[in-house]
Order: C-alpha cells, then sequence, then structure tokens
C-alpha cells in the first residue's frame, strides 16, 4: 500500500526529488557478473527476450543491430543527409560511406522515414533517412520495428535530461569483465549526457539495461534539457528500477573489480508528438517540473 500511495502522489509533484528513488537503497541491485547465466531470457512485454523485467528486454531474437543478406550489420550510404535527434532536430551531417543501424528503430520525421543509426558523424547515435540508404529496398525488408511500451501502472517522477556529467564514472564498465578496453564501449559514460561532435550534449534513451547481455540497445536519442516523465515498472524483485554494478580493471588489466553501480529507470520522452519509452540512466537526468 505504501507504494501505491506513492505513485498516486508522484503524479502531482513539480520539481521535486522522485520519492520512489530514494527508497531502494541496492535492493534493486542486480548481479550481472553472473547475469547471462543466472537471468535467462523470457516471453515480456517489450519483446520475446526479456530479463529482469518484462521491460528489459532484446529487440529480438538474434543481434541488436541490422544485417543485410552477407550477414554483416554495416550498409553502405549515400552521406550527406541530416541525422536528426529524436525531436526531428538535425545534429550533424553525416560524412561516412557505412553505417550501422539498431533492429526495429524507425520514425517519420521531417516527413521522411528514418532508421536509428547506432554511430553518427556527430559521435552519438542519431536517425538517417532511408531514402539515403543504398539498399533501401533490402533495407525495408530486414529492419523490422519494435517499439518500447507503455506499463500503465502510474507515473512517478519529473525529470530532465542534464547538461553535465559525472566525468568519475564516465570510463567505468557495466559488462563485467569487459574486454573492449578501456577505449572502447561499454562505458558508463555510453548511458551518460555527453558532448558531442556538434558540441552539444545528449543522451540515449535505451531498449535494455546494459549488463545482461541484451545489447543495452539505443531506442532513441534526445538533447539536454528534454523532459523525461519516469514511470512504473514492473521487474523481478518489486521496484521500479535496476541497478546494475560498474566494473574498473584489476592488475592484470581486467574488468573485474566492483567499483559503485549505475541504476536505470523506465519512462518516456515526447519527441516529435510521439510518446517514446525506454530506460535511461539517473545519471543522465535531473529532477525537473513540467513534464508530459
Amino acid at each position: 500500500m505504501k507504494r501505491l500511495a506513492l505513485v498516486l502522489l508522484t503524479g502531482c509533484l513539480v520539481g521535486e526529488a522522485d520519492p520512489m528513488e530514494g527508497d531502494t537503497g541496492d535492493e534493486d541491485l542486480v548481479d550481472t557478473s553472473a547475469a547471462i547465466v543466472a537471468h535467462a531470457t523470457k516471453p515480456g512485454v517489450n519483446s520475446n527476450e526479456c530479463t529482469a523485467s518484462p521491460f528489459n528486454c532484446r529487440f529480438h531474437a538474434g543481434g541488436s543491430r541490422v544485417v543485410n543478406a552477407a550477414n554483416s550489420d554495416s550498409w553502405a550510404i549515400m552521406p550527406g543527409a541530416a541525422v536528426r535527434d529524436g525531436n526531428g532536430n538535425v545534429l550533424s551531417t553525416e560524412t561516412a560511406a557505412h553505417m550501422t543501424f539498431n533492429y526495429g528503430q524507425t520514425r517519420s520525421l521531417a516527413g521522411k522515414a528514418h532508421a536509428l543509426a547506432l554511430t553518427t558523424s556527430n559521435g552519438s547515435a542519431g536517425w538517417y533517412p532511408f531514402d539515403h540508404i543504398v539498399s533501401e529496398t533490402s533495407f525495408r525488408a530486414d529492419v523490422g520495428n519494435v517499439d518500447a511500451k507503455d506499463p500503465n501502472q502510474g507515473h512517478l517522477g519529473c525529470y530532465e535530461i542534464r547538461n553535465s556529467h559525472d566525468a568519475g564514472i564516465e570510463l567505468k564498465k557495466v559488462v563485467h569483465d569487459s574486454k573492449v578496453g578501456p577505449d572502447g564501449h561499454e562505458r558508463a559514460g555510453d548511458y551518460q549526457s555527453l558532448v558531442r561532435a556538434n558540441g552539444k550534449r545528449s543522451a540515449n534513451l535505451l531498449f535494455s539495461v546494459p549488463g545482461f547481455g541484451l545489447g543495452g540497445a539505443t531506442t532513441d536519442h534526445f538533447p539536454a534539457g528534454t523532459k523525461f516523465r519516469r514511470v512504473d515498472v514492473p521487474t523481478d524483485f518489486g521496484h521500479p528500477s535496476i541497478s546494475i554494478p560498474l566494473w574498473i580493471q584489476n592488475a592484470a588489466g581486467r574488468y573485474l573489480v566492483r567499483s559503485g553501480s549505475m541504476r536505470f529507470v523506465y519512462g518516456y520522452i515526447v519527441g516529435a508528438g510521439v510518446r517514446r519509452f525506454g530506460w535511461m540512466a539517473l545519471d543522465a537526468l535531473q529532477v525537473s517540473g513540467g513534464c508530459p
């Protein structure tokens, strides 16, 4: 009953801390050092490949990227089109000749079909138009469409993407025993609000929480200042959040030493008139008001 009362109260809080966030401590912490074995996937709401929550899922069975007939996730593109954020605003002009796209992530922006590219000339995820993908017909057949869903369990606090980040955790890894090295991905910074090539900060909205072998996959990308309405979401341990350990190197250079944690919350952003649901790291957010 206490949790229900809190959910009801937060609908009218403006610019105040989310009371649910402070109640969990480490009770929502999952030992992801054994996640692939201990947290087998099962059918959920967002897909048939979920763990720890029916809303923490892979896009689909298999990998997180759109693959072509050659089983490659590298798609030839025509450079020169605008890379857009989830509001439809231009982030940069793409200069590369190839892009990698996340499976099932499509949107209509600026009057055109767009797909979500994992890396762009902005140094971030971003939306790129179908009509600038060389094998557009093949891509349309392979991309699919998967959107994160509304749990319909009530609003929690109001946040916005912060215009700063914690450099002290940026290079820590979200994956136990990460093999990609200190300059690779799987960093806590991948889930923070970072300065991009356009000189502005932005952050990822996620389809899945990292560390579970689900891909920690991005579903959208938004600039600092964007409102994020947190919502109540079911998890296997009864708290509306998921925390994972962060890892630093041991003497042998392996990411096996526990060093803090990172909490992820579920909610939505209204971008270009569309509610986009997903997970965000609390480290990418700050308490705000005026959420839709």
